[in-house]
């Protein structure tokens, strides 16, 4: 099994979502995707398996500091362009185990991906 967390080190919920795993003995990657960067096939392809809608973190600082234009009619292709300009406008953490996605973290949902 292949498991990547994907998000930025300093947010509270990746800490949360790294601690969880640690403590059942998650064997995992980390890509810091704010420091190390996200490219365009990776976001389509995560928006293939979740929606662009659950990905794109409009409760963030980020987001809503957008002109009201960047943030108005909202597409994939628009989502998937402000989510590259901008990687902190990408809800975390994403949990990557085998091409399967979790968005968030919940530690029932954590339960569940590795029962």
């Amino acid at each position: 099994m292949t498991t990547t967390l994907h998000g930025i080190k300093a947010c509270d919920t990746m800490k949360k979502a790294g601690d969880w795993l640690d403590a059942h003995g998650v064997d995992y990657g980390f890509h810091d995707y704010k420091a190390v960067g996200i490219d365009r096939t990776t976001l389509e392809a995560w928006t293939g398996k979740v929606s662009w809608e659950i990905l794109l973190n409009r409760n963030g600082t980020t987001f809503r500091k957008l002109p009201d234009a960047d943030k108005a009619d909202l597409t994939r292709d628009k989502a998937i362009a402000l989510m590259l300009a901008q990687p902190s406008m990408i809800k975390r953490p994403v949990l990557d185990v085998d091409g399967a996605l979790t968005v968030g973290f919940k530690p029932d949902v954590y339960a569940a991906v590795f029962a």
